[in-house]
């Protein structure tokens, strides 16, 4: 199934825990002294949802409080901010789509692929990775193996686990990538 399919036929908790997984990994690396890991509390949300409204409303607030500027922040802050407090919201599944595809636009930003843009993310989201860099290649895998996951795991911790590993993983990469690029060594990859 391609990405846009498996977002499509997500459960709410599919929704939540990829969407949380997306933001997590765009995460820019933390200022000395920051927390390392703002997100956590949201992994909680993601495997009780009675706990989602008051787990989101913490995340907002740290990370409004660090008010960090760098990469991404910005559009992570603006997905939270729009992200629905009621799991079950009509909205959740545009929601969960916004994260993906901000996690694939910094994918792509970091990839360097010159006159590469939305075509090109629709397209790998659709099925067809063709022309994409590794970097977009790599998340557009890993999104759709969280997306399994969590359809094969049910609804226990330990498939969420396993999501937060995948997520960790590409975090690393994309941080790698990102001082790789700072230094002027060029896109990296997978």
């Amino acid at each position: 199934m391609s990405l846009l399919e498996l977002i499509a036929a997500a459960d709410e908790r599919g929704l939540v825990a990829s969407a949380v997984a997306c933001l997590d990994r765009c995460l820019p690396q933390p200022a000395a002294g920051a927390d390392p890991d703002p997100l956590r509390p949201l992994w909680a949300g993601c495997a009780d949802g009675s706990v989602w409204p008051d787990r989101l409303a913490e995340v907002r607030a740290v990370l409004d409080a660090a008010a960090d500027t760098e990469g991404a922040a910005p559009q992570i802050r603006k997905l939270l901010d729009d992200a629905p407090a009621d799991r079950a919201a009509p909205g959740l599944r545009e929601w969960a789509d916004a994260c993906s595809l901000l996690a694939l636009e910094v994918h792509l930003g970091q990839d360097a692929m010159p006159g590469a843009g939305a075509d090109l993310l629709r397209r790998c989201r659709e099925g067809d990775p063709a022309g994409a860099g590794p970097l977009v290649a790599g998340e557009v895998r890993r999104q759709i193996r969280i997306l399994e996951m969590l359809a094969d795991s049910g609804t226990g911790a330990a498939g969420l686990r396993q999501v937060r590993d995948a997520s960790t993983e590409g975090q690393r990469v994309l941080r790698a990538a990102t001082a790789r690029r700072a230094r002027g060594r060029g896109p990296g990859g997978e």
